[in-house]
């Protein structure tokens, strides 16, 4: 997880020749999945990300770049909902913010643990690769602990396809 970067989270800094010109991203928009409860939540979590994806014009994807970008995204988001089921008592909420520059995934929990990268295990045995996975594929991902002590939400970062 990185701790330093040389612009504030959700931006990759100043574009070369950016004049403020207007863009199709979903800069500034947020959406909301309600999670908790609800069965079937990473197809869920997924389906939902895939239509706002498709909203903000990265699906269908013109070039092999965008569609493994927009790949990488639901494959964060599959992760990070399947940690919060296996280790944090579910997930409750599933938020997409877009930005001109970056997308982030944040996944609310009332989970206490902590999400880290495992030490790889022994060969033939599923499971512990997902936050490797995160790390990765995003620009950064953490934790932000809720205000009053009960759970968490952990967030990811990736670029946007260019």
């Amino acid at each position: 997880m990185s701790t330093t970067r040389p612009y504030p989270p959700g931006d990759l800094g100043p574009e070369p020749g950016d004049a403020g010109a207007p863009s199709a991203s979903p800069a500034g928009q947020i959406r909301r999945l309600r999670l908790a409860g609800a069965g079937g939540a990473v197809a869920r979590a997924r389906d939902f990300a895939r239509q706002a994806l498709h909203d903000w014009g990265w699906l269908p994807a013109a070039t092999a770049d965008q569609r493994a970008a927009a790949e990488d995204v639901l494959l964060v988001v599959s992760e990070l909902v399947t940690n919060a089921c296996l280790h944090a008592e579910g997930p409750e909420e599933l938020r997409l913010r877009g930005g001109k520059k970056v997308l982030r995934l944040e996944v609310a929990d009332l989970g206490a643990g902590h999400p880290a990268p495992r030490t790889p295990h022994r060969a033939g045995r599923p499971g512990g690769h997902g936050m490797f996975i995160v790390q990765r594929l995003c620009l950064d991902w953490g934790v932000v602990r809720n205000p009053d002590g009960t759970g968490k939400t952990v967030w990811a970062e990736l670029a946007a396809p260019a």
